[in-house]
Order: structure tokens, then sequence, then C-alpha cells
């Protein structure tokens, strides 16, 4: 049985975003999947790494217990709007805070390279635009993508990371969101 993360970035819940999340896990639950969510608005913490790397902070009970659940996870599915072409603040700062050295990468003495601590895990970027995927990709070079998925996932070890776009959403009908909803599900049903 795949054990699935979900989390999900947006920070108001009546967004779309929490319908993308739901047909995702809908789907993977009726494959056999088990699933567990980190509802990123739900939790109580500190976005901003406010010492930078100089000083650790501690981690809130919130935190950790998404800590757990990233690690108990064999693929991670993160679902999030790309809002001024990247991650919606709240994302950013729980990436920031819970990725940290020693966690999910660790720094070699006298290297350039670093150990990949996430290793054997999947991932899938599941994010809704207000232009074509397409656009976003040729005219912009999709920034929130190659943050998530090459500067912290891949360079964490979570390999392959695949990559699902949802939009134009903005004016988009319900029956446009329906045919959506239709498609996140079944890559939750395959597992992708």
């Amino acid at each position: 049985m795949k054990k699935i993360a979900i989390i999900n970035g947006h920070p108001h819940k009546d967004s779309f975003n929490f319908g993308v999340a739901a047909a995702y896990k809908d789907g993977a639950e009726k494959s056999g999947a088990e699933i567990k969510e980190i509802i990123i608005r739900d939790l109580n913490f500190n976005p901003n790494l406010q010492f930078g790397y100089q000083k650790r902070m501690e981690l809130e009970p919130d935190l950790i217990k998404a800590w757990e659940i990233i690690q108990w996870a064999d693929h991670l599915v993160w679902i999030h709007p790309v809002w001024w072409g990247g991650l919606p603040a709240i994302t950013k700062g729980f990436i920031d805070r819970l990725f940290l050295p020693g966690m999910a990468y660790k720094y070699r003495e006298n290297s350039v390279w670093w150990d990949k601590l996430l290793k054997g895990k999947t991932g899938h970027i599941i994010t809704t635009l207000d232009q074509p995927g397409w656009y976003y990709r040729l005219f912009f070079g999709r920034p929130s993508v190659n943050q998530l998925k090459r500067s912290t996932l891949e360079y964490c070890g979570v390999k392959p990371v695949k990559v699902t776009y949802v939009g134009i959403i903005r004016n988009s009908k319900d029956e446009q969101r329906f045919q959506w909803l239709k498609k996140v599900k079944e890559l939750g049903r395959k597992q992708k």
C-alpha cells in the first residue's frame, strides 16, 4: 500500500485548491493508498526563518508533526496556486522552516556536495494558474516549479517529481472545473 502525504499550500480554505486536494485524496483512497494530509494554513508556526541559518529556531509541535508525515510518506503531493510566479508566502515559509540541514539534506564536511536525506520518495506538484501551463513554462520559465521541484524536492532526494498544471482558473466555469477535478481524481487513482 502506497503512503501518500498531500500537502496543501493554499492559505484560503474555500479555494479551488482544496477541491483539487479532495479530488486527489478521493482517487488515491479508492485505489487503496493510505493518505495523510498537511494543510499548511491550519498549522501554528512562525513562517519566518528569522535568524536565517545562523541560529536554529525550535520547531513548533505542528511542524514536528508535519515532518513526521513527510518522513512517513512514500509519495509527496504538493498542491498550491502560483502567485506572482511563485509559491504562496505561507508555503514558502513552511519549506524554509522545515526543509533544514540535517533533516532534509546534510552538507558533507570540506565538500561542495551534500547527502539527500529524502531519497526513495517520489513527488507530484499540482499547481493552479491564471494562465495556460505552456505559457507559464515558455514565457516565465516556471519559477515556482523550479523552486519546489528542482531547488527543494530533488535537492533533498525526492525523485521523480511530476508536475500537473490546472488552469486558467480565473473566469473558469463550473463544467471546466469539474473536468479538472475529474482529471486530478484519476491522478490520485493512479497514485501519480
